[in-house]
């Protein structure tokens, strides 16, 4: 499977999922409870709900831009602040669904190779604190941005359950029913 084959599908995927969840809290909620909803957090040293999408988002775009050897561009930053800053200014439901069709967009306007070039090459991926990890594209990809996607999606989906959102598998797996082999479809 190529990186490309890999990544863009898995995130475009999650990420719809992710719009999905946000529209069934505002189904579910009041608006102003739905609203709220962007500062809930799991426990008091994690990121709230604004957060996790927000970095979500920041792994699909890193992975295009670091993967096809590109700078990343200020809008990345600026995301990564937004991420950072939701604690006090979780901003709204449409803002974070917006960011979400931004990494959507960008994934789906590459071409079905694009990150294939990156196969094989080395990647030093520095950290905030200082560390930097010496990885291949493929580590990269498997060890670091796939993991972080789904460390972050994975956490919006548990503080949406938390907070009261009737989420279940079904939401996370949405992705799947277009491979259900016809009439195995249990009825009861």
């Amino acid at each position: 499977m190529t990186l490309t084959a890999l990544i863009v599908p898995t995130y475009i995927q999650m990420l719809g999922s992710l719009s999905g969840w946000l529209d069934k809290a505002q189904g579910q909620l009041s608006a102003a409870d739905a609203e709220v909803l962007l500062s809930a957090r799991l426990a008091p040293d994690m990121y709230p709900l604004a957060t996790q999408i927000r970095f979500a988002c920041v792994q699909a775009h890193e992975a295009v831009h670091r993967l096809q050897g590109k700078a990343f561009p200020a809008y990345l930053d600026a995301l990564l602040n937004e991420g950072r800053d939701a604690g006090e200014y979780p901003g709204s439901i449409a803002t974070a669904k917006a960011r979400i069709d931004e990494a959507v967009a960008l994934l789906q306007s590459l071409s079905g190779d694009a990150l294939d070039g990156a196969a094989g090459t080395a990647i030093a991926h520095a950290l905030p604190n200082g560390i930097i990890l010496d990885l291949t594209a493929e580590e990269y990809a498997r060890d670091w941005t796939l993991s972080q996607f789904y460390f972050h999606v994975m956490t919006a989906y548990a503080i949406l359950r938390a907070q009261g959102v009737s989420l279940g598998k079904a939401d996370y797996v949405a992705h799947m029913f277009g491979h259900i082999r016809p009439g195995t479809m249990p009825t009861g």
